[in-house]
Order: C-alpha cells, then structure tokens, then sequence
C-alpha cells in the first residue's frame, strides 16, 4: 500500500459500504435510477473520498475537516436508506446490514476525529 489513506480501516469499510449501496441500488426501479439510486450512490462513494483525500499532504485540520465531510456524507446514506424503506425499495435485512456499516462508519471516523485534537 502506498498511500497513507490505504492503511485506515474505516477508509476500507467505507469502500465496502460503497460495494454494498452499488449492489443494493441495482435492486432499485428504473423510475429511481436518477433519483434515489444516483442520491444514495453518490453519497456513499463520498465517504470513501473524502477520506482518501484528507491525509494526503494535509495538516491535521485540514483532514478534520474532509473527515466532517466523510462524515456527513455517512449520514446522507442512512437518510438515503429511510427512503429506500419507506419507498418499500428494500427488505429489513438490508437496511440492518447498511444502517449497522454506517454506524460503524460513524464510529470510527468520529475516533479518528478526536484523535486528530
């Protein structure tokens, strides 16, 4: 691994999350394609993003504040996902598995956060 971003869990769980939403959003009606689908998917590859590109040759502030963006982008997907239920666009199961990434997710980059302080 060479870039520095490689190395953090939560950027790697939050590439997996982004498998996941992909994977889910095929699932979705064509009617959601430029809706909901391209919401969610967007939402959930921003976090992956973001924290990619805050380490990179930036100072601990800086990273902080790509961390919040991560972090809300995090939140974006659960909103995303209440949607998708309420829409009846996906089963119980998958709701639990992605709510409970994102959980996660949130965890460890509030962990992350606080060790930038």
């Amino acid at each position: 691994m060479s870039f520095k971003f490689e190395k953090l869990i939560v950027w790697q769980k939050s590439v997996d999350l982004a498998a996941d939403v992909h994977e889910l959003t095929k699932t979705f009606p064509k009617d959601e394609l430029f809706i909901l689908s391209a919401q969610i998917k967007r939402a959930a590859d921003s976090i992956s993003l973001n924290i990619a590109e805050g380490p990179t040759g930036q100072s601990n502030a800086e990273f902080n504040k790509f961390l919040g963006y991560a972090l809300r982008s995090n939140v974006e997907v659960v909103g995303c996902l209440y949607l998708a239920q309420k829409r009846n666009l996906i089963v119980p199961d998958t709701f639990s598995k992605i709510y409970g990434q994102c959980e996660e997710i949130l965890v460890m980059i509030n962990g992350l956060r606080n060790s930038l302080k």
